[in-house]
């Protein structure tokens, strides 16, 4: 069985990391490997790769199979299109410096495009933060509506509450002692006449 070219996969439950490897086919997964030529981390936006180049191309020129996602890997990272150009140098189609041109030509191309993915990563994760500190204010801001209304109700009901205490306590009748005032004074009034009146019977002539 030919020697391949895959993944072996690192890390914790729900965060993978892989390292890329050469193994025998034979082998499982994530048992023993000939050589570790580069990392690869898909959690990443873009996802980060570390790798070897002329390993990667050399163990390729060499029969290696590539798994697929290994075959996309080098596809991004321009193996597959060097290995490409090294078969047409060996078949006289092009010259080693035209190769080299076209090659450095497709790296400058390549590099501006995972720049430009790498800045659209950037803005959307700002379009993003800016929308949920959006999203939180509004929030905020539909909080201390309701509590304000919450609030602006019970002073009300306080308000009514207090206007109709005032209400009861003006409704309410006055006593006043005016009546029992009235008939002390007729009492007063009336003790120095019944004197007088004593006072003015005639007294009885005594008789010899």
């Amino acid at each position: 069985m030919p020697t391949k070219i895959r993944l072996q996969r690192k890390g914790k439950k729900g965060q993978p990391f892989y390292h890329i490897v050469i193994a025998d086919g034979r082998a499982p997964r994530d048992g023993k490997f000939i050589e570790r030529i580069g990392t690869y981390n898909p959690l990443t936006k873009p996802a980060d790769i570390k790798m070897d180049f002329d390993r990667a191309l050399y163990w390729l020129q060499t029969g290696a199979q590539p798994t697929d996602t290994v075959r996309a890997i080098f596809s991004y990272h321009g193996v597959l299109y060097k290995n490409h150009l090294a078969k047409g140098i060996k078949k006289g189609a092009l010259t080693q410096e035209q190769a080299d041109v076209k090659f450095s030509d497709w790296l400058k191309e390549k590099r501006t495009k995972i720049e430009s993915k790498t800045k659209q990563v950037e803005s959307d994760k700002k379009g993003e933060s800016k929308k949920r500190l959006d999203e939180e204010k509004k929030v905020n801001e539909a909080r201390a509506e309701e509590l304000a209304k919450k609030r602006a109700a019970e002073l009300k009901a306080e308000e009514a509450k207090k206007h109709k205490a005032e209400e009861v306590v003006a409704e309410a009748p006055v006593e006043t002692p005016v009546v029992e005032e009235l008939k002390a004074e007729e009492v007063v009034a009336e003790e120095p006449k019944a004197a007088e009146e004593v006072a003015e019977e005639p007294k009885e002539e005594k008789q010899d």
